[in-house]
């Protein structure tokens, strides 16, 4: 079960979009967030001094979503300095640090190592890393507080609208729709559910093997995220040689029931009218039912 907690947000020069210090009840990190036009300013911070972990966000060369690039500094300012002139993706940084001499630099190394491996599983955001940083040696005492560390970071990084990290969540009761939907079209049949993070397709669902020559054209978002998917391993090519499809090799999280239906069916589709129960109830009948109750 999840701990409820609450954030601290101090928008630092007023401006809702420049410097923001958010801080987590009963937590010694502290997260800071600016758009890259700041760090001239943002860098004489003396957090920005500390030892810690960041990360650097910025659209992808084709337009559609996030680019992420995770790294740790001891301390962070000079590793940001460099970025400002060598990486040009970049629009907006989020650092975490904690109270003078709570972190060193194994346990950055630690968190940075762990973060890229939960990035690179989830595959819902493309790294910028070149490589998998190994994960340091801690004295289990310090590998435990790490792991708490992380823990109240990844809690913190989807209020503060980034999902790079997450999983595909158990389904609980109480939570949207928690009965299992199913989306059929073309001999593919996948499966999925509602949950708080978006739409979960659970692996071994199947999608088409080719998209229809307009999707491209119209819903080039949905095509250029399918592609992805069969890119990064998500969508693997199974089926026999006269039937050819796609299957989920683990459960995924879209962000909205269509896009989940889009990326299944190779079309533009309406996923609160795809998705159906086992009785052909629709999404859209089921959502309207429970929000009548």
């Amino acid at each position: 079960m999840t701990t409820p907690f609450s954030l601290r947000i101090f928008v630092a020069d007023g401006d809702p979009d420049g410097l923001r210090l958010v801080e987590r009840s009963n937590w010694v990190g502290k997260a800071l967030i600016f758009p890259r036009a700041l760090l001239p300013q943002v860098k004489q911070r003396p957090e920005l001094a500390q030892t810690g972990v960041y990360l650097l966000l910025g659209p992808r060369e084709d337009g559609e979503g996030d680019k992420l690039y995770i790294g740790e500094g001891d301390p962070i300012r000079p590793r940001l300095e460099s970025h400002y002139a060598q990486k040009d993706f970049w629009t907006r940084a989020i650092c975490f640090v904690a109270a003078a001499g709570q972190l060193n630099k194994a346990h950055v190394q630690f968190l940075e190592s762990n973060l890229v491996r939960l990035a690179l599983a989830a595959k819902r955001v493309p790294l910028d890393n070149g490589n998998h940083p190994a994960e340091p040696t801690l004295h289990e005492a310090d590998r435990a507080d790490m792991m708490v560390f992380l823990d109240n970071m990844l809690g913190m990084l989807p209020v503060l609208g980034v999902h790079a990290f997450e999983q595909a969540p158990v389904r609980e009761k109480g939570m949207g729709i928690t009965t299992q939907l199913t989306c059929r079209g073309k001999g593919v049949v996948a499966t999925g559910y509602e949950a708080s993070q978006g739409f979960v397709v659970k692996a071994g669902s199947q999608a088409v093997a080719d998209t229809v020559p307009s999707m491209q054209q119209h819903v080039r978002g949905f095509y250029d995220m399918r592609q992805e998917l069969i890119a990064n391993g998500v969508l693997v090519l199974a089926g026999s040689d006269g039937n050819p499809n796609y299957r989920f090799a683990q459960d995924y999280v879209f962000s909205a029931p269509s896009s989940a239906a889009a990326v299944v069916l190779g079309r533009s589709a309406n996923g609160r009218i795809e998705w159906k129960d086992a009785q052909g109830h629709t999404l859209k009948e089921l959502q309207e039912r429970e929000a009548g109750a």
